[in-house]
């Protein structure tokens, strides 16, 4: 048995060892946020995911100055190892269709994985389908309220969700025949919400269940085939939103997650088998979240807000890990809103468009321009109001108020970022 000396020995061996350690991560930890030092940004963390750091509050997370620094140290870092900012040249993206056919300001629209199918959501009263690779239009369907907010294509492209000011979603077969006038019949209505329906999104791979958002401050998680509601997030739950639902956003990765943008100024992230509470609040927007969309690896997910940013939050912390921000307009010194946002297919880019017609092309990593869309040829002529891309990631649809849709290619032999 040791004697009580050398056990004393041994302790102070390895309080030192402990010690010694110590000092080390301290060190360590003051080179890595060090951000004069590009060479000192080996970390693994960084190396492999620059945008995952970190925990904690998320407003405190924003504001603090390490994590400026801790920014700037990652946009460094991105340089030194060749992530110089994606640089586009005004022929790189070129509007190459223009579908016409509404006769009214364009709400919505969303691009079927499964077919090169779009549809478009006008306030003429009308859901339009179209061949994105031909521009003919492949249904015309004329709604009952004329009032629509919002449209979804399931993905397998058999059939279209709508919604609006009447507070219903309805659902049209495009297989259905259409009656002696031209119209397609409903083949279900989803009736439940107090306000209008702002937002619906189906179920990636399942066509029988459907998310929707909407104005009495819910979402509702549909049962398509028999109509019913299966759940309902928000409402007399107190952790749900205390003002109108704006978007939705269904993480693809995992279909059990998604988020929703409220007027509140907040974004919240659900479990659809949780549905009493919310997973998490994040907050940092200053206006209306009008929309929400989930970053490519199902992680991170963007928001664009009535406060002129765009922002980008990681689910799984709470942080927000960046800002979007453009300068105000010089002629009424005001910030345009952001209306609708989407991502590349590699989340590189962060398209965004915005009530004056605007549509910018961020570099999610650096938060800098690469390209407006608004001041190329062929474009909007007014409000940006919504934004798809293509599954392929080849191709971004938009969508104004100035009726039309526009298609924008990657030309030539520029690379799919």
């Amino acid at each position: 048995m040791a004697s009580v000396a050398e056990l004393k020995e041994k302790h102070a061996a390895a309080t030192a060892s402990v010690n010694s350690l110590r000092e080390r991560l301290r060190q360590r930890r003051e080179t890595l946020l060090d951000t004069d030092g590009e060479a000192s940004l080996s970390s693994p963390l960084l190396v492999g995911d620059p945008l995952s750091w970190g925990s904690g509050n998320s407003r405190a997370f924003a504001d603090c100055s390490v994590c400026v620094r801790l920014r700037g140290a990652v946009a460094r870092y991105s340089k030194s190892q060749g992530r110089a900012p994606v640089s586009f040249n005004p022929t790189d993206l070129v509007c190459c269709r223009t579908l016409q056919g509404h006769s009214g300001k364009v709400y919505s629209l969303d691009w079927t994985p499964e077919k090169n199918w779009i549809v478009s959501a006008s306030q003429d009263g009308r859901l339009i389908v179209w061949n994105a690779l031909t521009s003919q239009k492949t249904h015309a369907i004329k709604l009952h309220c004329p009032w629509v907010m919002t449209c979804a294509l399931a993905p397998n492209g058999q059939s279209v969700a709508c919604g609006g000011l009447d507070s219903a979603c309805s659902i049209f077969n495009l297989n259905s025949q259409a009656d002696r006038d031209g119209n397609m019949p409903v083949s279900r209505i989803l009736t439940g919400h107090k306000g209008y329906v702002s937002s619906c999104q189906y179920v990636p791979d399942q066509e029988t269940r459907l998310i929707t958002s909407s104005g009495d401050q819910t979402c509702v998680l549909w049962d398509v085939t028999t109509g019913q509601r299966i759940s309902i997030f928000g409402g007399e739950f107190p952790s749900g939103h205390t003002a109108d639902v704006q978007s939705v956003s269904i993480n693809s990765s995992n279909t059990n997650m998604f988020v929703s943008g409220s007027c509140d100024t907040t974004v919240r992230l659900w479990d659809i088998r949780i549905a009493s509470r919310a997973v998490r609040t994040y907050h940092g927007h200053e206006g209306d979240v009008n929309s929400v969309k989930f970053f490519p690896d199902g992680h991170r997910f963007g928001t664009g807000s009535d406060d002129g940013t765009c922002r980008l939050f990681d689910m799984r912390t709470g942080h927000q890990l960046q800002v979007y921000s453009r300068e105000p307009d010089r002629n009424d010194n005001e910030l345009p809103t952001v209306t609708s946002i989407a991502f590349s297919i590699s989340g590189r880019l962060l398209f965004a468009g915005y009530s004056n017609g605007d549509c910018y092309v961020w570099d999610t990593l650096l938060a800098e321009v690469v390209l407006n869309l608004g001041n190329l040829q062929n474009s909007h002529d007014g409000r940006i109001s919504c934004l798809g891309m293509s599954s392929d990631g080849s191709a971004l649809c938009t969508g104004s108020w100035d009726k039309n849709l526009k298609i924008w290619a990657f030309s030539g032999t520029r690379k799919i970022v």
